[in-house]
């Protein structure tokens, strides 16, 4: 059964934060020449295969979410924003919880079943919670890649 949700932690998975969270990161941020730093210079990134991949789900007409339990939600919003991906995603839960907080509720709004979602996360906490509900979860190691998705796309 092909999925139709696709759910990004951001930390590692998605983006790079010079090696940490976004949460320990700086604000203000800035973007220059399509980089973006923190106040203190700390180059925050996107994986190199993020863009594609969130394309070609696009292209197939999948739905995307977001479930992060950054401390501080804006600052990951913001980073979202600068990286323009923000409005590609159908459903964001960004706060701090546990991640089967966040799946209920992407759950409730999508209305899309446990079982034709996808989870990509670089926690095995937050792989073995989310696949307790019947999620198949994927574990990110060192930000997403390509390669991860041969399995769910035509």
């Amino acid at each position: 059964m092909k999925p139709s949700l696709f759910v990004f932690d951001l930390d590692f998975t998605l983006w790079n934060a010079g090696g940490t969270w976004c949460d320990c990161t700086t604000p203000p941020y800035k973007l220059e020449n399509g980089i973006i730093r923190d106040s203190y210079g700390l180059k925050i990134s996107l994986y190199p295969d993020v863009l594609e991949i969130i394309n070609e789900l696009k292209r197939q007409n999948c739905q995307l979410a977001l479930a992060s339990r950054t401390e501080e939600p804006s600052w990951a919003v913001q980073l979202l924003e600068l990286f323009n991906i923000r409005h590609l995603f159908e459903f964001e839960e960004i706060y701090p919880t546990r991640k089967t907080v966040h799946f209920n509720s992407i759950q409730a709004k999508s209305g899309v079943p446990y079982n034709k979602m996808v989870f990509f996360d670089d926690e095995y906490r937050n792989i073995e919670d989310v696949s307790k509900l019947g999620v198949r979860c994927v574990y990110v190691n060192r930000g997403i890649e390509k390669y991860m998705f041969r399995e769910y796309l035509d």
